[in-house]
């Protein structure tokens, strides 16, 4: 009888399982499939129908046509030097806060603590005007410094979580036999905490990447926008709607997170639960 109700459980959980990733699966492959419809499919047959083939002119268009290419480049060209400025600030900060010891320190976790709390909405007016008087509107520097101020609480709160798991000891080892405060950072300190590195990395890769209202404030140049903008001008630049090319440049900005996301997930279910117990 107990075989028989453990069997029921694993079989009820196991169908929730199937049931949640269905749901969370089903709007990136009808995306996916809608991406290669021809034309005339959007027209003459049902939205959940399957394409009758693999209609690649939307892609083609999306990428020359619609300048997906440009944009692409374009949030390349800003996302990736933002995620590394703020790994390096971000760690540095993190390792200052939580190893080493000086009287300031938990003021200083707390000033970055604060913000986390401070909405984007409420600064966009201000940046606005100060990126205008310094010239940084429509340029990728300005995206850069407001995604890494942004970026930078969170990426020091949790690194300084994952930090203060490490064992005590062994830092302090390392300094007794003679390693200085910088070998000790380098080769002590970040290979402990690799894992923690790739999720917060991942974390404000989705927020960058993903990013539309920063993008739209600070950049009016058709040339230097961003994917998640391009998209906006994508659809609004056909008079009626083109949903092939539409869809095929919603894949292009959809996959590259999701690729990433496959590449990195284990690492990233490490670095999840690294700061869960101290070690």
């Amino acid at each position: 009888m107990n075989y028989v109700s453990r069997y029921a459980r694993r079989w009820l959980l196991n169908l929730l399982v199937a049931i949640l990733v269905a749901v969370s699966l089903y709007p990136v492959v009808w995306l996916l499939l809608s991406s290669i419809k021809s034309p005339h499919e959007f027209t003459t047959r049902p939205i959940y129908a399957l394409p009758e083939g693999f209609y690649w002119e939307n892609y083609v268009r999306a990428w020359t046509t619609g300048r997906m290419g440009v944009y692409f480049k374009n949030s390349v060209l800003v996302t990736f030097p933002s995620i590394l400025l703020v790994l390096i600030l971000g760690v540095a900060a993190a390792f200052g806060i939580e190893i080493l010891r000086w009287k300031f320190r938990n003021l200083v976790l707390l000033f970055f603590l604060g913000g986390i709390m401070i909405p984007v909405q409420i600064v966009l007016l201000p940046l606005f005007t100060i990126y205008y008087r310094i010239g940084l509107l429509d340029s990728y520097w300005g995206l850069i410094l407001t995604y890494v101020a942004f970026a930078l609480p969170l990426t020091v709160f949790l690194l300084a979580a994952y930090l203060k798991t490490l064992p005590r000891e062994v830092l302090e080892s390392a300094i007794l036999d003679g390693a200085s405060i910088y070998q000790v950072f380098f080769r002590v300190a970040l290979p402990m905490v690799k894992s923690s590195l790739v999720t917060v990395t991942l974390v404000q890769f989705f927020f960058i990447w993903n990013d539309l209202l920063l993008s739209m404030t600070f950049i009016s140049d058709t040339e230097l926008r961003t994917v998640q903008t391009g998209l906006l001008s994508f659809v609004s630049q056909y008079g009626q709607i083109d949903w092939g090319p539409t869809f095929a440049s919603t894949s292009l900005a959809v996959v590259p997170t999701l690729v990433i996301y496959l590449l990195l997930n284990k690492m990233v279910m490490k670095g999840l639960t690294a700061g869960a117990v101290k070690g």
